[in-house]
């Protein structure tokens, strides 16, 4: 049986303020001597919505979270506690708190206006932020509040947090999210994403990788080796290039947002750079532009003039290979006759897509795998949609683009590992192979 062993969560805010913050508190930072190298969260996509969720276990006694969809750039946890959240070891977030600290404050309230019997999410001066529903694009008032997690740490063991924070949310705001669903998890740079929570719980890196695919993933917090097979570590395969922060929520219209910004500087389609209007790929100060990375977005989305430009010489390039258009199938514009597409376990063999990021050398390369999208017999289209002329991001890397794509996101060194593609080349391995 699997040993399991408890840890105290001291809660995390600015490196140079956790001494003072816990002098405040009764939290105490867990043994170095008795902690996991990393812990590990399966992920699964919903075919219906395709969401990707993953389950948690929860509260004293424990009780598992049926299904949390992942959102990337979250800033908050948040679970319904309306549908019967009874746990012992629940505690809301008194206001002034170090919990209501580590939520937002100032920018969270107090809370004073629960009239009947208290409960999680209904607890008078409580601190309450505003969880955000990212696939309706509903927020809500929620209390701030924390409890007992367990996961699986990655040798198999199971290890819990004590007092980790997350925000209490309406049954109303589950409203859009895959059957069954009662939250999301949180993964945005912020002090209450959970992998902040899990690094100052563990101890370990404030890192953490994703390998999502069609059927199962893995997310793994802590940092390598990341074994996908005997022999086979996946952290020397990685390319490097800066995460950026935006300046401006897209969602508050204020402070910074919690999303992963990467630096496109060019496209190119089979091998050639397209032609694009100056700085249409440049994050601006007002927090427009740019590229960004979505677990909420199933598929790439691109603004009007960059989605015309890649369609185009996709075409040009699609057409000297034999390969047929024909007509579109909503969402997407543009759609090819597998008639003459050779298949490969890597997908299609189509023309690539290039996204250059810091320089020449440095490329994410989207094969036919997450490129083409099969919609029904005979019929593929390019995975693309256009996000019209007025969209507030230029690029947002979707879903269906990140799978079987194996990323590190190292928070302390802002940078993004990638590998482009693990089913191309010589590793050819999927990322169900992380699965636990």
């Amino acid at each position: 049986m699997a040993s399991s062993f408890a840890f105290s969560l001291a809660p995390f805010f600015f490196l140079s303020l956790i001494i003072s913050l816990l002098s405040h508190s009764n939290a105490q930072l867990p043994s170095s001597s008795s902690r996991p190298h990393g812990v590990v969260l399966s992920v699964t996509k919903d075919a219906s919505t395709l969401q990707y969720l993953t389950h948690i276990f929860q509260r004293t006694p424990k009780v598992r979270v049926t299904l949390l969809h992942v959102d990337l750039g979250g800033q908050f946890t948040w679970v319904d506690c309306e549908d019967d959240y009874k746990s012992s070891s629940y505690r809301s977030a008194r206001c002034k708190s170090v919990q209501c600290k580590l939520a937002g404050q100032p920018t969270s309230g107090c809370f004073d206006e629960c009239y009947g019997t208290p409960r999680p999410g209904c607890s008078n001066h409580t601190c309450s932020v505003f969880p955000y529903n990212s696939v309706s694009e509903w927020q809500s008032p929620g209390d701030v509040g924390s409890d007992s997690l367990t996961v699986k740490s990655t040798d198999g063991s199971d290890v819990t947090v004590r007092g980790l924070v997350f925000s209490c949310a309406p049954t109303s705001l589950v409203a859009g999210l895959a059957g069954g669903a009662k939250g999301i998890v949180g993964l945005g740079r912020s002090a209450t994403g959970l992998h902040s929570q899990f690094s100052l719980a563990f101890r370990f890196p404030r890192k953490f990788a994703m390998c999502l695919s069609s059927s199962k993933g893995a997310i793994i917090f802590g940092d390598g080796p990341y074994m996908a097979q005997p022999g086979m570590d996946l952290s020397t395969s990685f390319t490097y290039t800066p995460l950026i922060v935006n300046p401006v929520s897209a969602t508050t219209g204020g402070e910074k947002s919690p999303e992963y910004y990467i630096g496109v500087k060019s496209i190119k389609v089979g091998g050639r750079k397209i032609l694009l209007k100056r700085g249409i790929l440049s994050l601006k100060k007002d927090g427009l532009g740019g590229t960004k990375i979505s677990t909420v977005t199933p598929y790439t989305v691109m603004e009007t003039s960059i989605y015309n430009a890649v369609t185009s010489a996709y075409i040009k390039h699609a057409k000297a290979m034999n390969i047929s258009r024909v007509a579109s199938v909503s969402p997407f514009g543009v759609c090819f006759s597998t008639e003459n597409m050779v298949n490969t376990r890597a997908g299609a063999v189509v023309p690539s897509i290039d996204l250059v990021l810091q320089n020449k050398r440095v490329v994410w390369r989207i094969f036919g795998s997450n490129s083409m999208v099969k919609v029904k017999n005979g019929v593929s289209c390019l995975g693309f949609v256009d996000g019209g002329s007025e969209a507030k991001t230029s690029i947002v890397i979707g879903g269906y683009q990140l799978e079987d794509n194996f990323l590190q996101f190292d928070i302390p060194r802002s940078r993004l590992g990638f590998t482009s593609s693990l089913l191309f080349g010589s590793r050819q391995v999927a990322c169900s192979a992380f699965n636990n």
